[in-house]
């Protein structure tokens, strides 16, 4: 396939004119979410709209003003689908939203050189990428990679940024032609037809692709390796921003570093002492709430023991799990019904309801519908989380009604 975005990644817009219409269905995500598109595919006589292919997402943009909702290939053509038809013969123009396709063009380029320096420099082999929409990574076919790698590997490819190398596409007739041979290949799709396309970093790299690329690794701007994690089977990720989402990444840090200083009081080189002093003091605090919440549950214990009843309603809003737990030992009476919850009296919290076993399959159902929350039953306990706290007192005389 050779369209027009391919031999010119830089193009915005397209003139062509539309081969076929038929009807079609697709699901796509929207907000995180499957949902079902009925419209058309179209095929073009060449397109300025990226199908998505060697893990770059496609383009999106318009035609003739209808919005694309996805370009992917079959074979040597580049199917649109739109919501709206277009007739065969009919003259277009095509858009492709620029912002998108800058973004895909540096993260897939700067992919390029990173798996290439990586490869020049320690033989790390390149097994698979994945484009992120804030971060990518990189598979290589290494167990582990040294902080001093990575950093060799980062400084590397910047300096080539530095550079200005050229980066272009050429065409090659056959796989069998002898310069076709130099060239950095894992394999071609299935339903390949017609001409090669290697795209080329100038002194670097070789390498059959399909994406749209930049025409200068200046354009890359700078490239940061974030992290590692060990991949499947031996390998390992590795996480990396190209270009504006360096920019991007920076502005953000840096908004979430004048948080801390609010927050924490002091300058950036003394955020890491300040959180670790604030994290023993939380340990610390959480300990001694927790003491003073068994001590509370002891004297809730103590003041049922002095005037003990059938039945046992109570609510704490700073309570936990292990203030019921508390309070149930305490008392230690096999034959208490009791209703047990703690947090945000009018929103989320915790309950716990006691009782026999038989009563409490029986209130069940009652409780998970007015508190809104799913539990389950163990040791003549039925206790979870509860969504509705607000309608605790209406769960409460549901209880009383059924003891009686």
């Amino acid at each position: 396939m050779s369209f027009a975005c391919q031999k010119d990644s830089y193009l915005t817009h397209l003139d062509s004119v539309v081969k076929s219409c038929t009807p079609s269905k697709i699901i796509t995500l929207k907000e995180g979410k499957k949902i079902k598109l009925e419209g058309f595919d179209v095929i073009l006589e060449d397109t300025v709209l990226f199908p998505e292919g060697g893990g770059q997402p496609d383009d999106h943009g318009k035609i003739n003003g209808i919005e694309v909702h996805q370009v992917i290939r079959k074979g040597s053509e580049a199917i649109h689908f739109l919501k709206e038809p277009l007739k065969e013969g009919e003259k277009v123009d095509i858009q492709v939203d620029w912002k998108r396709r800058w973004d895909n063009m540096q993260q897939h380029s700067g992919q390029h050189l990173i798996t290439a320096i990586a490869d020049k420099i320690y033989g790390f082999k390149t097994t698979s990428w994945s484009m992120g929409e804030k971060i990518s990574f990189i598979e290589l076919d290494v167990p582990k990679i040294k902080e001093e790698e990575l950093k060799i590997i980062e400084e590397e490819t910047n300096s080539c940024i530095r550079k200005g190398l050229k980066m272009f596409p050429t065409w090659y007739e056959s796989i069998n032609d002898p310069k076709f041979q130099e060239v950095r290949t894992r394999g071609l799709p299935d339903d390949h037809k017609g001409s090669i396309r290697v795209v080329t970093i100038e002194g670097i790299d070789n390498n059959t692709c399909c994406g749209t690329h930049v025409s200068n690794l200046s354009h890359l701007q700078a490239i940061k390796l974030l992290s590692t994690t060990k991949g499947k089977k031996g390998k390992t990720n590795v996480y990396f921003l190209v270009g504006q989402r360096v920019l991007d990444f920076v502005e953000f840090s840096y908004s979430q570093q004048e948080k801390f200083k609010s927050y924490l009081k002091g300058s950036p080189e003394q955020h890491v002492e300040l959180l670790e002093v604030l994290q023993k003091n939380y340990v610390t605090a959480s300990k001694e709430n927790s003491n003073l919440l068994k001590d509370i549950a002891k004297l809730e214990a103590d003041k049922w023991k002095r005037e003990p009843c059938k039945f046992l309603s109570l609510h704490r809003t700073e309570g936990q799990l292990d203030f019921m737990n508390t309070l149930l030992r305490e008392i230690d009476d096999e034959n208490l019904i009791a209703f047990l919850t703690t947090g945000n009296e009018n929103g989320q919290g915790s309950y716990m309801i006691v009782g026999p076993e038989s009563f409490l399959k029986d209130v069940a159902p009652s409780m998970s519908s007015l508190i809104e929350g799913k539990g389950f039953l163990k040791n003549n306990r039925f206790q979870g989380k509860a969504n509705k706290l607000s309608k605790r007192k209406e769960a409460e005389d549901v209880l009383r009604e059924k003891l009686k």
